[in-house]
């Protein structure tokens, strides 16, 4: 290889690592907002994401750490504009995007919209596929925080170059934004999504049902998407989480005890927690649920470790979840109709750490024992208990320091 020829090579290669990439330092933590579409699809405008951003500051999400809220389909007109821009749905969006941005922006939201990786969009409006690079310079001047991608009208087209040129086109525009892949895991794309996007989806579409029956033949259960993320743990972590899709936690196919049920399941998951329901009508219930800080918080832990199935059998399931400090979550589903009595014995369980932890029973807020003994409770049908485990030498040092001061 002559000296020019390999000079060459290594520009390229330098080109290529400085501008092909995602932007570094997002998505920490799973992202945590609303999405408009469980509820709303194609029924949305300005007035709706108003009065939604106000809802969930007072409802104590936004607290509670809801930050993204999120456009999904049917935001745009039916037609790119004579440049071939994206342009707002005149009708429903009748100030424009960027006006949208600049509301969400002063409320101290950070702001989401959808896009296609195809020609058009799942409902038909104008997709991104040949105007990637003009469309993250769109978005970039709207100052979008946050781009989820969906899959539709791709015909046969590869995945993984179909993304990763739009992770290059946003990373070309200069803003950083969340770039959320919603591919529905045909290509496993938590085997090589880990340097194009924050986070990708692994399945198909949720739907409030727990489980049984999913509403459309594209659609699963709460139950079937869970199972689902078993064997997918490795591939999550900081800036790059498996999407097991939106929460349909309030949403009327769920009881009470399936939307707790489904929310603890997503925070072991370390999830992306995106609301679905509509946040105005809730109930004190399911706004408890939503804000409860302490499950958030399994959910939100620094280390970023997505929990892991160690028990499942016809009557319930065990998922544990490392913490950070050595502690772990710990999450005993109810698969039954009926109330039941479950006991987990500690020592039976796969990947239990050794050492002896204090359990706090999260939804309860009661302490319950230690791991010495089998964990007893009744759980209502569908429903968990959902506990945090912290080691009882790293809670005797602890008390010690207190003491000694």
């Amino acid at each position: 290889m002559s000296k020019w020829l390999f000079l060459l090579v290594v520009v390229l290669s330098f080109v290529e690592s400085t501008f092909a990439q995602k932007f570094d330092g997002l998505a920490q933590t799973p992202p945590m907002g609303w999405n408009t579409w469980n509820t709303f699809a194609t029924n949305i405008n300005e007035k709706l994401i108003h009065d939604m951003a106000d809802a969930i500051i007072e409802s104590g999400m936004q607290d509670a750490g809801y930050e993204y809220i999120v456009l999904d389909d049917c935001w745009s007109a039916m037609d790119r504009d004579a440049n071939g821009n994206l342009v707002a749905h005149p009708q429903r969006f009748p100030r424009g995007m960027k006006a949208l941005g600049d509301y969400l922006h002063a409320k101290g939201f950070k702001f989401g919209i959808y896009n296609c990786a195809g020609t058009k969009t799942c409902a038909g409006y104008p997709g991104g596929h040949g105007h990637e690079e003009q469309d993250a310079k769109t978005y970039a001047s709207w100052g979008v925080d946050y781009l989820k991608y969906d899959w539709c009208n791709t015909k046969g087209a590869d995945p993984r170059e179909r993304y990763t040129k739009m992770r290059d086109a946003l990373h070309a525009a200069g803003r950083p934004i969340v770039f959320s892949m919603c591919e529905w895991g045909g290509s496993k794309p938590w085997t090589w999504a880990g340097d194009v996007a924050h986070l990708w989806r692994t399945t198909g579409d949720i739907c409030d049902v727990w489980d049984g029956k999913p509403r459309h033949k594209w659609s699963h259960t709460v139950r079937q998407i869970a199972d689902s993320q078993v064997g997918l743990e490795e591939f999550a972590g900081p800036g790059h989480w498996n999407d097991p899709d939106m929460l349909e936690v309030g949403n009327e196919g769920l009881t009470p005890e399936e939307s707790r049920a489904h929310f603890s399941l997503w925070c072991m998951l370390a999830a992306p927690l995106m609301a679905g329901n509509d946040v105005r009508k809730m109930t004190p219930e399911i706004r408890s649920v939503l804000t409860d800080r302490d499950v958030i918080a399994i959910d939100q832990d620094p280390l970023g470790k997505q929990g892991l199935r160690v028990h499942a059998d016809d009557q319930h399931e065990v998922w544990l979840k490392p913490l950070a400090g050595n502690e772990l979550a710990a999450c005993v589903v109810n698969l039954a109709d009926e109330s039941a009595e479950i006991v987990v014995d500690w020592s039976k369980l796969d990947k239990m750490p050794d050492g002896t932890f204090r359990i706090r029973d999260l939804w309860q807020k009661t302490d319950a024992g230690t791991t010495e003994k089998p964990f007893r409770a009744t759980i209502k049908p569908h429903d968990v208990a959902l506990l945090r485990l912290k080691p009882i030498e790293a809670s005797r040092r602890i008390e010690e320091a207190r003491t000694a001061q």
